[in-house]
């Protein structure tokens, strides 16, 4: 089933302010959350619909990226699949000033009843050069990445040989400590995050020899990506779960890969369409020819007719770039410039002398030869 558009899943407009789009998230929230509505699917269906979109829409790069293609532009063809639970809760554990975005109306942790916090690793940022051809028809690239990954020894948890961990007698392994608090309304309970632990639930009796604590370990890795047709330079891909994990477990960040456009030494994008300049000689326009011009896909044969003049544009159906949206694929169009020679020998002079005169050589533009704008506007429609 086709994904509904994020700002019609929150209720907002789409000239929406970030705080509008926090309020109307909040509200949503408190409404679908699973400790309200235990066992109903649909409920928890709606809840992560909500932090999809909320995750994309509060993050002005990825609201803008939204903004403008939809998304396709948001996974790039990496496999996307929406967030889960332990995505929702550990990426907005403050947007209700908690150490879990519910505990200040439901009293207690996520649910499933482990309090302890989940934390995300930071992002990795890359730069991916493609040249025309890549970006046209989309491409597979392996790179190597270094980035932090779970202790091999350890396990990830920074304990010698993955074992030598307690439980945390503040929280009692919860990672969770809870505060009473007497107003005039009544007795108010919050939680926080337990300070002798930092969430965790467990305390390190004695760190990794390999990781010395951290749960960490660098590691260079090659990783597949699958670039979509139609990228344009300065759109940012990402591909979740490949940037760090962080320190003593948790979910690994995402590897957000910026497309930087290599220019081609003939042709230029313009959209999903291709622009190419092609220069003859007066001879060629004025007598007709056949001539090689590049595509993307290789050079193809166009006719010139006789009589062609400076300025105007054919069109190669199909030759341009592939819609990111999959909406089709754009054009190549030839923009033809007639070259004027800027010296000429005596005999060659000679003979252009004798056809100043004559009437076929005079401009007769007609109704039907349009000035060059004109053409250009007859093209975009």
């Amino acid at each position: 089933m086709a994904k509904r558009d994020y700002y019609e899943v929150l209720g907002v407009a789409k000239g929406a302010s970030q705080e509008e789009i926090k309020k109307a998230y909040r509200k949503l929230a408190i409404k679908y959350h699973p400790d309200k509505n235990p066992d109903d699917h649909t409920a928890e269906d709606k809840f992560k619909e909500a932090a999809e979109a909320y995750e994309v829409l509060s993050d002005d790069q990825k609201r803008a990226r939204y903004d403008q293609f939809g998304h396709q532009g948001m996974n790039g063809g990496f496999g996307g699949g929406g967030m889960n639970m332990e995505d929702i809760f550990s990426q907005f554990g403050d947007i209700f000033g908690g150490g879990s975005p519910f505990e200040s109306f439901f009293g207690g942790g996520r649910p499933g009843g482990g309090g302890r916090r989940t934390r995300k690793g930071s992002n990795l940022r890359i730069k991916l050069k493609l040249n025309l051809e890549e970006v046209a028809n989309g491409v597979e690239k392996k790179i190597k990445v270094k980035r932090h990954v779970a202790c091999s020894t350890c396990g990830g948890n920074g304990a010698k040989n993955g074992t030598d961990m307690q439980t945390c007698n503040s929280c009692q392994g919860s990672g969770q400590v809870r505060k009473v608090v007497n107003t005039m309304l009544g007795q108010m309970v919050s939680t926080q995050t337990c300070p002798t632990c930092n969430g965790e639930g467990r305390i390190v009796t004695k760190n990794c020899d390999v990781c010395h604590g951290s749960g960490r370990e660098l590691q260079e890795e090659v990783i597949t990506i699958n670039v979509p047709a139609g990228v344009m330079d300065g759109m940012q891909l990402s591909m979740g779960g490949k940037g760090n994990v962080p320190e003593r477990g948790g979910i690994p960040g995402d590897l957000l890969i910026q497309i930087e456009e290599e220019p081609h030494p003939t042709l230029k994008r313009d959209g999903n369409n291709v622009i190419f300049d092609q220069y003859i000689s007066f001879v060629d326009a004025a007598l007709g020819a056949d001539i090689e011009v590049p595509t993307i896909g290789g050079k193809v044969k166009i006719n010139i007719k006789p009589g062609t003049q400076s300025g105007e544009i054919f069109r190669l159906r199909g030759k341009g770039i592939k819609d990111i949206n999959g909406y089709g694929k754009g054009d190549q169009l030839i923009h033809i410039n007639v070259w004027t020679p800027k010296s000429l020998s005596s005999e060659e002079r000679a003979t252009l002398e004798r056809l100043r005169d004559s009437s076929n050589f005079a401009p007769h533009p007609g109704k039907n030869d349009k000035g060059f704008f004109e053409k250009v506007k007859d093209y975009f429609q």
